[in-house]
């Protein structure tokens, strides 16, 4: 056990692990082996001293400008990124596994998206049901046929990632559309290093600072083949969209343009953007519009985000999009829970990283269960994001309980349920206290020449006790996320 704090001290000796796994500490209150050094860091600091570094980091976000929006939120559309100091700590044994299970995932999802935009084969053999991808929301018809540059789908994957009580990692889902996040994981980092140095003294630590330039070499590697020197282009919603803080900052560390669909004209089958010196060819898009806005003459005639002849250019060739058009499919709830069959049917490879017991609501023997155990299960959408519509059975009310029956009766093809996990647990400052409070994981996959997996990615905290929610939408913050090797230098 920790030895006691001095009077006003932060106490680790009080914190309570509860009954969840706790990512510092055993069950008995003493540290892991992964976090003796930081125990022992945080037991040595003077007085009321972490409550003046929490207080710093939240000063340096503010004067950063580190902020995301909150749709409908009554303070204003703005708010500065939640921030815990603590950081989640990792063992690099442990990390190699998990991102050797995210490898797997992402070829075998990747073949996915092309076998049913082309033969769909693994419809034919029986493995994933026709009516699951044919009244998918995410399948769109216009992407059959399509085939992207090097034969790449998934260029951008962010896939959630929940610790249980039994200490194994579950992928919770997939997330191949546009998943943000990652310029938090940066700034995350950078705001540690600033105002809480002395923590970093004599642990080995996988950097992250270079994930702008491995995301830059992947958009490069996508360009059409006879560009030699490819421009890329971050094609942004606007100023209004809740993730713009990190459109403009990894345009800006990229050193590439930032452009909204108005910058950007396509003529012959070519896309330019337009400059101060006139008409700029564009060979790569990372595009953070969705699907359906990208193109107003193949998607949604009434957009106004993106550029009308864009998917002509695509399909042509003189242009590649990040992530491709129709991605969606693979991240599609429904999906989500035959992908140990996929992973079996296109590597011949049994998962590595389980996924969390999933009931299909479009399936009638799986959506008669659910409906039978509605309050001891998680009901989510499969297609809704940031933690909206979800309803935890347990903790629902009668009326909650009711209204989601409805909803499922009503459409039972957009509706998944699952057990509730006991997410793990991170000590996270609590006024002048440690509390525990829930964790995910969300690791940021690049899949260019090869797969890269930026090391930790972004662990996102529940800040309000007891809730299991932990997207920043519903009131959630992050921490750093340390991959060490075996805790010293």
């Amino acid at each position: 056990m920790i030895s006691h704090s001095g009077p006003g001290k932060m106490r680790l000796d009080t914190y309570q692990t509860e009954s969840f796994y706790d990512e510092m500490f055993e069950a008995d209150g003493t540290p892991r082996p992964r976090s003796v050094l930081l125990a022992q860091r945080l037991e040595s600091l003077s007085e009321g001293e972490l409550e003046r570094r929490q207080k710093a980091a939240d000063l340096a976000l503010l004067n950063m400008g580190i902020t995301f929006n909150v749709y409908g939120h009554a303070a204003g559309t703005e708010k500065i990124w939640p921030f815990d100091i603590l950081p989640r700590i990792i063992e690099l044994a442990e990390w190699n596994r998990v991102e050797q299970g995210l490898k797997q995932r992402i070829r075998a999802l990747n073949l996915f998206i092309d076998d049913i935009y082309h033969e769909q084969k693994i419809i034919r053999d029986g493995v994933v049901p026709e009516w699951l991808v044919g009244s998918g929301k995410c399948f769109l018809t216009p992407c059959a046929g399509l085939n992207p540059p090097r034969g790449i789908w998934c260029h951008i994957t962010g896939t959630d990632l929940v610790r249980n009580s039994d200490g194994k990692f579950y992928v919770l889902e997939d997330n191949l559309r546009c998943p943000s996040g990652v310029s938090y994981v940066l700034e995350n980092r950078e705001v540690m290093k600033r105002t809480f140095p002395q923590m970093f003294a004599g642990m080995s630590i996988l950097p992250v600072e270079n994930y702008p330039e491995q995301l830059l070499e992947m958009l490069q590697f996508i360009a059409p083949e006879d560009v030699a020197n490819p421009t890329v282009v971050l094609l942004t919603p606007g100023v209004y969209n809740s993730a713009y803080f990190e459109h403009c900052f990894l345009a800006q560390q990229m050193g590439v343009e930032l452009v909204q669909g108005s910058d950007l004209v396509v003529e012959d089958q070519h896309v330019f953007m337009k400059t101060t010196k006139g008409r700029r060819r564009v060979d790569v898009i990372y595009r953070r519009i969705d699907d359906d806005f990208l193109d107003p003459k193949t998607f949604r005639a009434d957009s106004t985000l993106g550029v009308a002849g864009l998917m002509d250019a695509y399909r042509a060739g003189n242009v590649a999009l990040a992530n491709a058009p129709g991605t969606g499919i693979a991240d599609d709830k429904a999906v989500y829970a035959y992908v140990p069959q996929i992973i079996k049917y296109y590597l011949g490879e049994d998962i590595l990283l389980d996924n969390v017991p999933t009931f299909i609501c479009g399936d009638p023997t799986d959506c008669q269960h659910v409906l039978a155990n509605l309050d001891q299960l998680v009901i989510k959408p499969t297609n809704e994001s940031g933690g909206y519509g979800i309803v935890l059975g347990p903790r629902a009310s009668k009326a909650e309980l009711e209204k989601c029956r409805e909803l499922i009766e009503a459409n039972p093809r957009n509706y998944i349920a699952q057990p509730m996990l006991s997410l793990s647990r991170v000590p996270t400052i609590v006024d002048d206290h440690l509390e525990g409070r829930h964790v995910d994981l969300r690791p940021y996959i690049l899949y260019g020449d090869d797969i890269y997996v930026l090391p930790g990615g972004l662990t996102r905290v529940a800040l309000v006790k007891g809730s299991m929610v932990v997207n920043s939408s519903q009131g959630g913050g992050s921490k750093d996320t340390w991959v060490i090797k075996n805790g010293h230098a």
